[in-house]
C-alpha cells in the first residue's frame, strides 16, 4: 500500500491541519455572505475596513433591528384588519380620511438607507393615483426604482417601493420626494 508523507495511507482522511483550513475558509465564505447583506449605510467606515466581529455584530443589530420592524409591522395590520373587521361588521364604508389603527389615510412613509430609499404608501382602494406616477416622481429626484410592490388587505393598498440614487455621491433629496409624494396621494 502507498504511504504519504505523514506514514498514514494515501487514501485515509485529511489531516487536522486540512479539516481546520477548510472549516476557516468555510466560515469566511459564511461570514463575507452574511456581511454582503448588511445595508451599507449600517457601515461607519467601508465594510472592507471592519473586522469580521464587528461585521457579525453589526449583523446581529441589523436582524434585531429587522424583528423590531417586523414586530411593529404586524401590529399596525392586526389594527388595521381589526379595524377593518369593525367597519365590516357595522356595514359601513370607509373613506381614507378615516383613521385606521391610528393612521389616517393616505400614509406615505419614506426611509433613507443611504444612497437608497424605500417608499411605503396606504391608501385605500379608492386610491386617486396611478403607480407610474410614483415611480415617475423617484425619477425626476433623481431615483432609479429597483423593485416595486403591493399587497391588498381589506380595503387598503400597501405600496412598497425601492430606489437607489442614481448618482449615488449626489443621493436623492428625500424630503422633496416625501412632499411630492403627499401631494400626489392627497390629491
Amino acid at each position: 500500500m502507498e504511504r504519504n508523507s505523514h506514514g498514514g495511507d494515501s487514501t485515509s482522511k485529511p489531516d487536522r491541519k486540512t479539516i481546520e483550513r477548510n472549516r476557516r475558509i468555510h466560515m469566511n465564505t459564511l461570514c463575507f455572505g452574511l456581511a454582503s447583506l448588511i445595508p451599507h449605510h449600517y457601515f461607519k467606515t467601508s465594510k472592507e475596513n471592519v473586522s469580521q466581529q464587528d461585521q457579525l455584530d453589526l449583523a446581529a443589530a441589523y436582524i434585531k433591528h429587522l424583528r423590531e420592524r417586523t414586530e411593529k409591522l404586524k401590529e399596525i395590520k392586526e389594527q388595521v384588519m381589526k379595524s377593518m373587521e369593525a367597519s365590516s361588521s357595522s356595514s359601513s364604508i370607509m373613506k381614507t380620511t378615516e383613521p385606521v389603527g391610528g393612521l389616517s389615510l393616505p400614509v406615505v412613509e419614506l426611509k433613507d438607507l443611504g444612497s437608497s430609499i424605500e417608499v411605503v404608501l396606504i391608501t385605500g382602494l379608492n386610491k386617486n393615483f396611478m403607480l407610474y406616477e410614483v415611480i415617475s416622481i423617484l425619477q425626476q429626484e433623481g431615483a432609479e426604482v429597483v423593485s416595486a410592490s403591493f399587497s391588498t388587505v381589506g380595503g387598503k393598498i400597501f405600496h412598497t417601493l425601492h430606489a437607489r440614487a442614481i448618482i449615488s455621491r449626489v443621493g436623492v433629496e428625500t424630503t422633496r420626494v416625501c412632499q411630492r409624494l403627499q401631494e400626489l396621494i392627497s390629491y
